[in-house]
């Protein structure tokens, strides 16, 4: 499926003194991300927050249709820059065959012009607004409590919730997702909170038929943030796609806990790592999108020891993985040029990491797996080692008569390159990892 790269974090406008010009900045990096291997970047909400304390990242949102061009809430651009900015970005990623993904906040708004009195509680709250871009103008009637609807929490985080199940509020919103990808040039959106509103919303926009390219059904990509175990993600993946054709992903919220345990507890079994409880392991890993890191969990439960371990497992597994901006070129992970980062692994992902996977072997400290392969992806072979020491193991690939060559690999406080592996006439052969570490080997062509 490609390779995302998470292109924020938060605060990041501030933290790499780009206020206003993220957005550029972003461009500037897209040659190498696409030469790199990365099909798509997920970029922070656009649209113009509330601003209420400083600039907004955008998960406030007020004006929906001001990507950064209207004079209100204390600035005409937003925190990451201006409409045309915006637009350039996305048409110059779509030159380097980048797909470019919106975070769209439907749940709920904020910064309000005005407070009404909903006659339904006789409560008083912020729902009166008047955007400058003087469109989805919104009352108390758009938000909770409402009579189109019996249920709703009414509040995040002290943001009214928007009743989608008003005619007017699920029509207005149906227009923005259009004008995201049919006007602005979005090829998909990450939904955020999405246990916050009906699945069905999801399921129309994403079964809507687009015009884009000149094309009349363009279907765009989705992926929805739902924090939860494993069988409640099932449950709303199976509730989200049960009447359309464009499937939703979502997040593996679970595999991600393994991962950090993999990292960060010292004697975790890497037997874990293929048991079900896990989007990917559950026999969902076309709707899986993996990461290991994200803007919200890196802030309050961050992984803090050998992390390319994670990034190792996640880009030779089947899914759709997810890079973080702050691993890749904050905390020196990508480290291109060599074979020990997060780019080497991104390199092999679409030549390589092709096909279904199969687990040849595990026990507390190896597991070995193979991507099958599928199409013009051989697939590979991915060795990974939890103990203080090398380990390797005999055993049965699909290659026969060939030549395996190590492409990415990692120790710790090793710096030894992991010798080819030659399979015999019935594909058995030696496979090895460094100590704490991995190697994933691919095929001689």
């Amino acid at each position: 499926m490609g390779v995302i790269m998470q292109a924020f974090y938060w605060d990041c406008p501030k933290l790499e003194n780009k206020e206003f010009d993220w957005w550029n900045l972003l461009k500037t990096k897209l040659p190498s991300l696409a030469a790199t291997g990365f099909t798509a970047l997920w970029l922070p909400p656009a649209s113009k927050g509330a601003n209420l304390n400083g600039m907004s990242m955008g998960y406030d949102p007020y004006d929906y249709y001001d990507l950064g061009d209207v004079d209100q809430k204390t600035s005409v651009k937003t925190w990451f820059g201006s409409k045309a900015e915006l637009v350039s970005l996305i048409n110059e990623a779509h030159a380097h065959k980048m797909a470019v993904y919106a975070d769209m906040v439907l749940n709920h708004t904020n910064g309000a012009d005005g407070q009404e009195l909903n006659p339904i509680d006789q409560k008083t709250r912020w729902t009166a607004y008047n955007p400058g871009s003087k469109k989805f103008r919104r009352d108390w009637a758009s938000y909770h409590p409402s009579y189109f609807e019996r249920w709703d929490d009414q509040v995040f985080e002290g943001m009214p919730d928007l009743c989608h199940r008003n005619p007017y509020v699920y029509t207005e919103l149906m227009e923005y997702a259009r004008w995201m990808i049919e006007e602005i040039g979005f090829d998909g959106f990450r939904y955020d909170f999405v246990k916050g509103y009906g699945a069905w919303l999801i399921s129309a926009i994403l079964e809507r038929l687009y015009t884009k390219n000149g094309h009349t059904n363009f279907s765009p990509f989705g992926v929805g943030e739902y924090w939860d175990s494993a069988a409640n993600i099932s449950k709303w993946l199976t509730e989200t796609n049960a009447f359309t054709d464009n499937p939703v992903t979502a997040f593996d919220f679970p595999l991600r806990d393994r991962l950090k345990q993999l990292c960060d507890t010292s004697g975790f079994s890497l037997k874990t790592l293929a048991q079900k409880g896990s989007i990917l392991t559950d026999g969902l890993p076309q709707y899986a999108v993996s990461f290991v890191e994200n803007h919200d969990i890196v802030r309050t439960n961050a992984i803090v020891n050998d992390k390319m371990l994670a990034y190792a497992f996640i880009l030779t597994h089947e899914g759709y993985p997810c890079v973080f901006w702050q691993d890749y070129y904050n905390w020196n992970l990508a480290q291109e040029g060599n074979n020990s980062g997060i780019a080497a692994l991104v390199k092999l992902h679409e030549p390589y990491a092709g096909g279904t996977s199969t687990v040849l072997f595990v026990d507390d400290s190896l597991y070995i797996m193979q991507r099958n392969g599928w199409g013009n992806q051989p697939g590979l072979l991915f060795v990974l080692n939890s103990s203080s020491q090398w380990r390797g193991k005999k055993l049965c690939t699909k290659w026969k008569n060939s030549t395996l060559v190590p492409k990415a690999w990692r120790g710790k406080d090793n710096q030894d390159t992991p010798f080819s592996i030659s399979t015999d006439q019935n594909g058995f052969a030696e496979c090895w990892s460094p100590p704490r570490g991995y190697a994933v080997y691919v095929p001689v062509q």
